[in-house]
C-alpha cells in the first residue's frame, strides 16, 4: 500500500469516527495523532492535510456531493461512502498535487475493499461528474 493510500484510510477512519459518532472532525484528528506512537508514520501529514482540507471545505464538498448524487442525499448514502467521496472531492477541488484520475481510482478501490459492491460504481459516477465539473 503507497504512502498517499495509508494516509487517504487513515483520513478516512478519522472521518468515519467523527461522522459516525457526530463529533468534530478535528478533535477525533487530534486524539488520533496524539495516541500514535512514535515514530509518527511518513504518511501522517498527508493524513492531517486530507482531513484539514475536507473540514475547511465541508461546506462546499457537501454541497457539490448533493447535488451530482443523482437520486442520492448525503445522509442516505452510507458512511463509508460519503467519506471517501470528501476526501476524493477535496483532492479533485484543492489539491493541484493529484491528477483527477489517481483521486478517484484511489476512492474506487478503497471503496471495492470497504464498502458495498455498489460502493464502487456509486462513487466512480460521482466523483466523474465533479471532475468534469470541476475542469
Amino acid at each position: 500500500m503507497t504512502a498517499r493510500r495509508k494516509a487517504r484510510k487513515r483520513a478516512l477512519d478519522v472521518l468515519y469516527q467523527a461522522d459516525l459518532r457526530g463529533e468534530p472532525r478535528g478533535s477525533v484528528l487530534t486524539a488520533y495523532v496524539a495516541n500514535l506512537e512514535e515514530p509518527k508514520p511518513s504518511y501522517l501529514p498527508y493524513t492531517v492535510q486530507l482531513v484539514e482540507g475536507v473540514e475547511s471545505h465541508a461546506v462546499r464538498i457537501d454541497e457539490l456531493l448533493a447535488s451530482y448524487a443523482e437520486g442520492w442525499t448525503l445522509e442516505r448514502m452510507p458512511v463509508v461512502d460519503r467519506n471517501l467521496a470528501r476526501i476524493a472531492v477535496y483532492e479533485l477541488l484543492y489539491n493541484d498535487e493529484i491528477d483527477n484520475p489517481v483521486a478517484i481510482t484511489e476512492a474506487v478501490e478503497l471503496a471495492e475493499t470497504l464498502s458495498t459492491d455498489d460502493s464502487p460504481r456509486f462513487l466512480n459516477g460521482i466523483l466523474g461528474r465533479i471532475a468534469d465539473y470541476a475542469t
